[in-house]
């Protein structure tokens, strides 16, 4: 699976980090950057670059997910979600890590840097990257009137 991250200076401990120990269990991973610390850096380019390519790569058939980092984490998936066909999820614990993917088929995870310890945040991003999404009926309806809404902001109930 190919697995695009972004950050921007607060997680890029934890990025680096997830691209040694991620690439070590057979994941390709892409760094959107930043490539040098800069406290002053602005996370949403870095962030809708790898959301984009999550979509890019989703749409010619490669199994892909992302992963954007930062602080909090609620910026930088504010960011991603701003890309069409992205839906990011915010994760804090292993329930969301899972439910992001199994319920949400969510795409990209976002996860603060500062909000878990190196272990805390690998093991949640671990088990997003594992779980399956259900193709559950309820779930794919829910998904689908989403998408319709994105595409043509009527909102379907």
């Amino acid at each position: 699976m190919r697995v695009h991250i972004a950050t921007d200076h607060a997680g890029m401990e934890l990025s680096s980090h997830l691209i040694t120990a991620l690439s070590a269990s057979g994941y390709e991973m892409v760094d959107h950057g930043p490539s040098v610390y800069d406290a002053e850096d602005d996370y949403p380019g870095f962030c809708i670059k790898a959301a984009q390519a999550v979509v890019a790569d989703q749409a010619a058939g490669v199994d892909a997910l992302g992963i954007v980092l930062g602080g909090s984490g609620n910026g930088e998936q504010i960011a991603a979600n701003k890309v069409e066909g992205v839906r990011a999820a915010l994760v804090w614990n292993l329930d969301t890590a899972k439910l992001a993917r199994e319920h949400n088929d969510a795409n990209v995870v976002a996860v603060g840097g500062r909000q878990h310890t190196v272990e805390e945040a690998t093991e949640l991003i671990e088990a997003f990257l594992a779980e399956p999404f259900s193709n559950a009926e309820r779930h794919m309806r829910r998904i689908g009137k989403i998408a319709s809404y994105e595409a043509t902001g009527v909102v379907a109930y």
